[in-house]
């Protein structure tokens, strides 16, 4: 039989940081670590969304704390996970979810959509992360699990390349490396790190394309039965209520019907 120690399946009196908490992923990824006993800090930058999302948990009998920030600012990032455990003692789980797809023909883009991506799905969860990694490792050390996660949202695009998107491959791939480089750093200190990689998923992200990109995505992708986000969430809830012997480095989720 498990000792306390080693049943982590339950995430009771511990604290989950969630980036990109208002839509997609990071919304269902807060519902589903509420649903599991997590208090959960919820973190986008559109504040009435957050709200609508803590209002939802709590109805359900879970905790969860809003703070909206831009996590493209290092001193935001800082902030965020200063408030968190300031304000609920501790920090046991991040997940990363936070991201922006902007493709196009290289040549015509906007460098300001490269940029974007750049600092929205590399340098924020690298700026979240580096700020939680101290308590992170406190958690792990000092907690009944004797364990604490990072689970960070990348994609596909972080294993394959494709044409026309050179700067989202770029950053998704550059997750994928960082969070196997921290997984290995941190293995010997029980913080597991480990990368989501979803293929098509229902989410905004296509949204934020140009109107010619997007039609031309959803005409490409017009057979393909999409996950839903909760999917996703249910991968990562199992990666961070799995026992403390058991780290899941990678899980590449994708439509069953996505080539």
């Amino acid at each position: 039989m498990p000792t306390i120690a080693e049943d982590t399946t339950a995430l009771t009196s511990t604290v989950a940081l969630v980036t990109g908490a208002s839509s997609g992923i990071g919304r269902a990824t807060a519902r589903r670590l509420a649903g599991r006993g997590a208090a959960v800090v919820l973190v986008a930058r559109r504040q009435d969304r957050l709200d609508t999302l803590a209002k939802e948990i709590a109805e359900l009998g879970g905790q969860a704390v809003t703070l909206a920030a831009d996590l493209t600012d290092a001193d935001a990032a800082a902030d965020v996970v200063a408030t968190t455990v300031e304000r609920l003692g501790r920090l046991d789980t991040l997940v990363n979810a936070a991201g922006v797809m902007l493709t196009g023909d290289s040549g015509t883009s906007p460098l300001t959509e490269w940029q974007r991506m750049v600092d929205i799905n590399l340098n924020g969860l690298l700026y979240v992360t580096k700020a939680a990694l101290p308590h992170l490792v406190e958690a792990a050390a000092t907690s009944p699990r004797r364990v604490a996660d990072v689970v960070n949202i990348s994609s596909i695009a972080g294993r394959w390349v494709i044409p026309h998107a050179a700067v989202y491959n770029a950053t998704k791939f550059g997750v994928t490396a960082a969070t196997e480089a921290w997984r290995q750093e941190y293995a010997r200190r029980n913080v597991r790190f480990a990368v989501v990689e979803p293929g098509l998923v229902q989410t905004e992200l296509l949204g934020h394309q140009q109107t010619a990109v997007h039609e031309r995505m959803v005409a490409r992708f017009a057979d393909v039965e999409q996950l839903p986000a909760d999917d996703i969430a249910e991968a990562v809830a199992y990666i961070v209520t799995g026992p403390r012997r058991r780290a899941v480095a990678e899980i590449v989720i994708r439509p069953t019907d996505q080539v």
